[in-house]
């Protein structure tokens, strides 16, 4: 990895969405000027000879993958083949293609769903395959491990330094809030913030409240993307969890958000839905010793993202499921 210069080329795949988007703005603080990007309809990553093509054409000396198909427990549910395919296929055509045109720096983003169900806490990145996955979101999960086998078989097969960082729950500007598609955090903005506006209204909630959940905020993940980007890391360290180190029940999350959006109602917990992993809190170790560590807290975090979901709340895009 490294040997980049601020007018290296680097491919951003899936540049505009929350984590995307993140990583442009951070790239261009801190000076890269040749950032390449395609959007979905100029580019669907599905398509193996068209992925191929552009890779060979645009000729990137790094590629991130930041694109994916995301969602919460109800759209991995809804959703598995989509969510099983379209994350296989996005990621082997862009790994496989930057291969085969020499590309030495790669990183590829994952997420802690990739640990078992049960293993133990905080989670280490050791404990990849050693159990069950959670069976809310296996399908999203599987794949991802599948694009970190990737990575891994190609730096031992063919000396690469491809690299996996798998952030915990992100949130931030460019999040999707559509109640049906998106994750806890922003979702329980959208849900206290309408029920705000509508005479403080009760808001319902899934689950029981008790399950534990650690929050990073997407600027921070941009930072470490490209912190392990530009940093020679040893080959050893080619998984790597990025979060905070900290996590809380999602019924403090829920009140917090609550106080943020200046909601008095009441909230009604809705134990009839399911709970998911009762807690996955990443092991942060790793990316500490290497020089890397979040900076942004929760509390501040969720109020930026409060302010930017304000101000952009009559165009905000709902992510709709595709057939």
């Amino acid at each position: 990895m490294s040997n980049l210069t601020k007018d290296s080329r680097i491919y951003i795949a899936g540049h505009r969405g929350m984590v995307g988007s993140a990583i442009v703005r951070k790239l261009k603080k801190e000076g890269y000027t040749n950032l390449i990007t395609a959007t979905s309809s100029e580019l669907d990553l599905r398509n193996q000879a068209d992925t191929e093509d552009f890779v060979k054409t645009n000729r990137p000396d790094a590629v991130i993958i930041a694109a994916a198909r995301v969602g919460g427990i109800l759209a991995n549910n809804s959703y598995p083949w989509q969510f099983l395919y379209d994350n296989l296929m996005i990621e082997a055509n862009l790994i496989k293609a930057a291969h085969e045109c020499d590309v030495n720096n790669l990183v590829f983003l994952g997420s802690s769903c990739i640990y078992p169900k049960e293993a133990l806490q905080p989670l280490k990145e050791s404990y990849l395959l050693t159990g069950p996955l959670e069976r809310t979101n296996e399908w999203y999960a599987i794949a991802k491990i599948s694009g970190i086998k990737m990575c891994q078989a190609l730096n031992k097969q063919y000396g690469r330094s491809y690299m996996s960082l798998m952030p915990t729950n992100l949130y931030g500007p460019e999040d999707n809030f559509d109640l049906k598609t998106s994750h806890v955090l922003p979702a329980m903005i959208r849900k206290f913030h309408e029920a705000t506006e509508n005479g403080n209204q009760t808001v319902n909630v899934w689950g029981s409240g008790k399950p534990m959940r650690e929050f990073l905020h997407v600027d921070d993940l941009a930072e470490a993307t490209v912190f392990f980007l530009e940093n020679e890391i040893d080959s050893e360290n080619d998984l790597i969890n990025i979060g905070t180190g900290k996590d809380i029940t999602i019924k403090q999350l829920a009140e917090l958000i609550q106080r943020i959006t200046g909601h008095e109602g009441e909230i009604n917990w809705d134990s009839s839905k399911p709970d998911g992993t009762m807690r996955k809190l990443m092991d942060v170790n790793v990316a500490s010793e290497l020089g890397w560590t979040a900076k942004i807290k929760l509390e501040d975090g969720i109020r930026e993202t409060y302010r930017w979901f304000l101000e952009n709340v009559e165009s905000i895009k709902e992510v709709k499921m595709a057939d």
